[in-house]
């Protein structure tokens, strides 16, 4: 059974706002503000990083905020423990985003520990996937939902694909039995999220495409130049 919060977002953009250390936006309140603009153009929820993140973006909007905690740049970094699941949930997070690929974790943890501590505290859970193992893994744990965050992001794992990984996608969609499956990843124009909606996404997460300008900038100057 979907939980109501989840099912809100069936058939709906979910923005990814996110910057990070060193970036000119690089501050809750800028994020906060790119948030809130989402939400006015139509996000039906929001997905952050960062506890002064998630906390100043929960104080500006109304729907549903995905929240997580990167730590570090290499292994597990997207909450890769309990502790930093719990703190997400505080914060203000509606539903906590874990990596949820078989690599360790600090203390000892697991994937599917962390899961189920969250599951025992109320607290709903997006698995960050990288291929269908990973799908499968979610699933089995129980998360609320699966996504295709991490396709083509895992040394060793899926290739990185043009666009968003559609072909994990259907595989997910096949096996997830009513569980939402969300597409993320390398979503940057209407016509790719649109094929990923008709491929049987849940819903769709875009970032890069709407809140990263530096990016943005940087793809019409490679095709001016």
């Amino acid at each position: 059974m979907i939980h109501p919060l989840i099912q809100q977002l069936e058939g709906k953009l979910i923005v990814s706002c996110q910057a990070y250390v060193g970036e000119p936006m690089r501050h809750p309140e800028t994020m906060a503000q790119m948030a809130l603009a989402a939400e006015q153009g139509g996000a039906a929820a929001i997905r952050c990083q960062g506890l002064a993140d998630i906390a100043a973006i929960k104080g500006q909007v109304e729907v549903p905020v995905i929240g997580l905690w990167k730590e570090g740049h290499e292994g597990v970094y997207i909450t890769p423990t309990l502790r930093h699941a719990r703190a997400c949930s505080l914060a203000g997070a509606d539903v906590v985003a874990l990596d949820a690929t078989d690599r360790p974790r600090p203390n000892g943890e697991t994937f599917e520990s962390i899961v189920a501590a969250c599951k025992e505290e109320g607290i709903l859970t997006m698995a960050d996937c990288s291929c269908i193992e990973d799908i499968r893994r979610g699933l089995e744990a129980g998360c609320d939902i699966v996504s295709t965050t991490m396709a083509g992001y895992v040394p060793g794992g899926r290739p990185k694909t043009e666009g968003p990984d559609l072909e994990l996608l259907r595989e997910a969609v096949a096996i997830a039995n009513g569980v939402p499956v969300i597409c993320e990843g390398r979503l940057h124009n209407p016509a790719q999220a649109a094929a990923a909606m008709e491929a049987g996404a849940f819903a769709c997460v875009v970032g890069t495409a709407i809140t990263h300008p530096t990016s943005i900038t940087r793809w019409f100057v490679d095709a001016v130049e």
